[in-house]
């Protein structure tokens, strides 16, 4: 996936993958700022339970304010593939 462009996300380095997805580095190509992308992996995708515990989780994230939780930014989808935009936070 590196290089690719992801609506409108460029990205750049794999950060690390788990249980609920994998996370890369991208730029935000729109508003030139770095964000963390999320894909649920292939193996959820079609899990609706999966599903709808990665979109809860984005709601829930979004709905809050606080120094130690990273901003949404959005939930999309790519190809099928459902992702979450939120702030790159280096380190």
């Amino acid at each position: 996936m590196i290089g690719q462009t992801i609506s409108h996300y460029r990205i750049i380095e794999k950060l690390g993958g788990g249980g609920m997805g994998v996370v890369y580095k991208a730029e935000d190509v729109t508003l030139h700022r770095f964000v963390a992308l999320q894909f649920l992996p292939d193996t959820l995708v079609k899990d609706a339970q999966s599903l709808a515990r990665f979109q809860r989780e984005a709601q829930a994230a979004s709905a809050l304010n606080h120094p130690n939780i990273c901003t949404m930014y959005e939930i999309g989808e790519h190809n099928g593939q459902p992702f979450i935009a939120m702030e790159f936070l280096d380190g």
